[in-house]
């Protein structure tokens, strides 16, 4: 696929195996940034146009097509402070860490503009957070998705957000996760390398592919659980989307729960996968001494091992 972007256009021209797709399957395999939807909504305004004619969301593209896709200038959410609760472990001029609970979103998107993280601590810090991730995530240098609990290192300065995104590119943050997943484990620990990248089917999804990102995540099973389930941690040495979720379903072993990567039918009422960010470990930006925080388990993990272990 060759593709040139030039300000606000992007042209694309299919190869031999992209032909006969869907005009609107086709972009959103191809333009990873954008949902399938969205690239519909710009067909529908007539803002795609193959070989300088509008056609509709089911064109199948053809060998030597010239596909020019307009987008127009994003427009900025107005993310507002909430005064919504926050569980802080620790803070001081540099950074704050706080333990998310499972269901609540890190920063805003649309649907999720006022119950986000980023309220919360827009209105904990007033305008103390640093402005390198732009307005919509002040503070905000890494993530967990929504429905995975634990802890968060949040920026207060540009400054201890530089050098966190440091030890962030390097590998050297700790990240130790607890998880709850299907089956038992030959073996009492592991290393899983394989490389991720979003699934060319499903933008949303992520998938094993050796032409993706690099991604490893090391396993140690804590508990064999009855009724064909392990207790585990999970030690990140990469940090990507959905990565201890889709690494697991690799090994035949995704996490209770999960509503993407794991089995249609779940033996529990659960609100998202068993996943908890129990530990995290980093250089302190200003003192450069090494600080730990751990985060105990939640009650909605602990109520499931329980039953597990019944």
């Amino acid at each position: 696929m060759d593709k040139i972007i030039k300000d606000n256009h992007i042209s694309i021209t299919p190869e031999e195996d992209e032909i006969g797709i869907r005009l609107d399957k086709f972009l959103s395999m191809e333009l990873e940034d954008y949902s399938r939807s969205f690239l519909q909504n710009l067909i529908s305004e007539g803002r795609i146009s193959v070989n300088n004619k509008i056609v509709k969301s089911s064109y199948k593209a053809k060998a030597g097509d010239f596909i020019d896709i307009e987008i127009p200038e994003a427009q900025e959410l107005k993310i507002e402070a909430r005064p919504i609760p926050l569980d802080i472990i620790y803070e001081d001029s540099d950074v704050l860490i706080v333990n998310k609970p499972q269901g609540m979103v890190v920063h805003p998107a649309p649907g999720h503009l006022d119950d986000t993280l980023v309220n919360a601590i827009m209105y904990h810090c007033k305008d103390s957070l640093s402005t390198i991730n732009g307005v919509n995530r002040p503070g905000i240098v890494h993530r967990i998705d929504k429905d995975t609990s634990g802890l968060l290192v949040i920026c207060k300065n540009d400054n201890s957000h530089r050098e966190l995104s440091k030890q962030f590119a390097v590998h050297s943050i700790t990240r130790i996760y607890s998880a709850i997943c299907y089956g038992h484990f030959s073996e009492a620990e592991g290393t899983i390398d394989k490389a991720l990248a979003r699934d060319k089917n499903d933008r949303k999804r992520m998938a094993i592919n050796p032409a993706g990102r690099h991604a490893v995540t090391h396993y140690k099973v804590i508990e064999s659980l009855k009724n064909d389930f392990s207790y585990i941690n999970c030690q990140l040495e990469t940090g990507r989307t959905h990565q201890i979720r889709v690494h697991m379903k690799s090994l035949n072993h995704p996490l209770l729960g999960d509503p993407v990567y794991g089995p249609n039918k779940c033996p529990f009422k659960l609100n998202g996968q068993m996943l908890h960010a129990g530990t995290l470990g980093f250089i302190h930006p200003t003192t450069k001494e090494y600080m730990e925080f751990v985060s105990p388990l939640p009650d909605y993990f602990e109520k499931v091992l329980t039953l597990l272990r019944a």
